[in-house]
This record gives structure tokens, C-alpha cells and sequence, in this order.
């Protein structure tokens, strides 16, 4: 069965499968493994918005356990802590036509995140606008296989970011495989966008960042684990 939601001015239609509990809680051999959760269900008290202190901005919204940008102008919001090597998963919904991003060793030195950032993108692959399909490494690193589910239901990222090798998966799929700071890597951000900014993929350790593109999109169980 199908329920439509009317969703801060924005209309879903959503499998039952997609309101379940969100649960946003370890399991006790994830809390064995050294997992954390980056968001209990209840506030994003381990987040702060890009470049500013104090709380998050209100049109950064939590609510039956996810948090939601509501709205453009929320800002992007990155993880107080800054991580190196860790593993993240998160599972995140996005809005029909709906863009976003997931960036990792983000440093502040910088007007917007992706500028030393790498991100994985986040995108309505059916209706979306950007030729960046989501889970790709922007512009640099892309798979043969989309197991994306469509808009208005749930998927699960998974990204394992170390020296020696970074994998993301999607819906328990491996995507891409690559080597930060590799001749390979180089040679693709050279023939990127990011070859104006000398500060981009330099970064060994940063914020993991959340990112607003103007599109509603919502996120939960967001969990990290440290591996260096």
C-alpha cells in the first residue's frame, strides 16, 4: 500500500517500506567493532553548519527520527569531529528531481565544501538534472551499475575512505574503487573542475559534510567508524 505525505510543500509518494522505524541505534556488534552514531534519532548536536558555530539551521529539520533539509538555505552542515581513515553508512531519501552530496576530509579554509572535499553524490538518478549519478565520485570515479532506488524511498551508502583504498557501495552493491593522492587520481581531478582548487583531495583528515543544494532531502542512521 501507498501513502501520500504532503511534506513541507513538497508532495512524496512512499512505499510503507520507506516509514518504518528508522531505528538509529548499534547493534551490540557494532558497538564491539567501534561503530558511533553521528545522529540519535533526536538532534544534530554533533553537527554545525560549514564555516559558523552554534546550532544548525532551523530549516535543517529532525522528525520521526530522520533530519530533513526542509528547504534551500539551510546550509551545508558538516560533523563537528574530523575524521582520516573511518568507514560511514548512512541511509538517505531524496525528493523527486532532488540533488545533494556527501563530502569527506572537508577543511574550512575554503568558501564551499566540495572545493576541498571529494563528494559522493546524492541524486534522484530517474528525474535528477546532473549527469552525476549518486553514488559516483564527482566527476572522477563512476560505476557500470545503478542500484539506486527510485525517489521517495530509502537507500543506503556506504563509503570505506583509507590511504590505501576507498570503496563506495550502494544498497550493498560495491560502485567504485580508487586510491586517493594515486597518479590515477591526479590525473582525473586535473581533468576535473576541482584542477582550479589547489586545496581539493589534499586534505588527509576533515569534516564529513552534508550538503545543501537547494533540494529536500532527508537522512538516517548515519553511523562512522574510525580506522586509523
Amino acid at each position: 500500500m501507498e501513502r501520500t505525505i504532503l511534506f513541507w510543500g513538497l508532495i512524496l509518494t512512499m512505499h510503507g517500506a520507506a516509514l518504518a522505524d528508522p531505528g538509529n541505534i548499534l547493534t551490540d556488534a557494532e558497538k564491539a567493532e567501534g561503530w558511533t552514531l553521528l545522529f540519535d534519532g533526536k538532534d544534530l548536536t554533533q553537527w554545525r553548519n560549514y564555516r559558523q558555530e552554534g546550532e544548525v539551521n532551523e530549516k535543517w529539520k529532525v522528525t520521526d527520527g530522520s533530519f530533513t533539509l526542509t528547504e534551500k538555505g539551510g546550509g551545508d552542515i558538516i560533523t563537528k569531529n574530523q575524521y582520516a581513515a573511518f568507514e560511514l553508512k548512512l541511509d538517505y531519501l531524496i525528493s523527486k528531481g532532488g540533488n545533494s552530496g556527501l563530502m569527506f576530509h572537508v577543511g574550512e579554509g575554503e568558501k564551499t565544501p566540495w572545493m576541498t572535499g571529494p563528494e559522493v553524490q546524492i541524486q534522484d538518478n530517474v528525474d535528477g538534472h546532473d549527469p552525476q549519478k549518486a553514488g559516483w565520485l564527482y566527476q572522477l570515479y563512476a560505476p557500470t551499475v545503478d542500484t539506486t532506488k527510485p525517489a521517495g524511498e530509502w537507500n543506503t551508502l556506504h563509503i570505506i575512505i583509507t590511504p590505501e583504498k576507498c570503496i563506495h557501495l550502494m544498497n550493498g552493491t560495491k560502485y567504485v574503487e580508487y586510491v586517493k593522492g594515486s597518479a590515477d587520481w591526479d590525473a582525473k581531478v586535473a581533468a576535473s573542475k576541482f584542477s582550479k582548487f589547489p586545496q581539493f583531495g589534499k586534505l588527509a583528515k576533515g569534516h564529513i559534510c552534508l550538503q545543501d543544494h537547494g533540494n529536500v532531502v532527508s537522512f538516517r542512521n548515519v553511523k562512522v567508524k574510525v580506522l586509523d
